[in-house]
């Protein structure tokens, strides 16, 4: 005879007081505000002759509702990594490597907030 549906349900499902074993938030530690974000992002790429595109990215911006941008990546880190900012330059694996690195960083750092 086939299991119900009330049993297969129950199999899929955790039972007792430890069903939910954690919620934690992370940001990475860097934070950028948004009104300054255009120009940031805009001297990073080294894009800032791109004054036309700029000021409509300054208008989504202000329009966005956003207070602050969290990110990983430093100022820093964009220039030792120019890939990472040219336009349809092989940046991938050098994303992954940091992701692998800073990932779990990150997360141990929202695990324990909760403490």
């Amino acid at each position: 005879m086939a299991p119900s549906v009330q049993e297969i349900r129950r199999a899929q499902r955790s039972d007792g007081p430890a069903t939910i074993l954690a919620i934690g938030t992370a940001n990475p530690p860097n934070c950028v505000y948004q009104a300054h974000y255009p120009d940031y992002y805009f001297r990073v790429t080294n894009s800032e002759h791109m004054t036309e595109l700029k000021e409509k990215f300054k208008r989504l911006c202000d329009k966005s509702m956003i207070a602050k941008r969290y990110m990983y990546l430093t100022e820093e880190m964009l220039k030792e990594n120019q890939n990472l900012c040219a336009y349809m330059a092989p940046s991938l694996d050098t994303r992954q490597d940091m992701v692998i690195v800073e990932g779990s960083k990150i997360g141990q750092g929202g695990s324990s907030k909760g403490h």
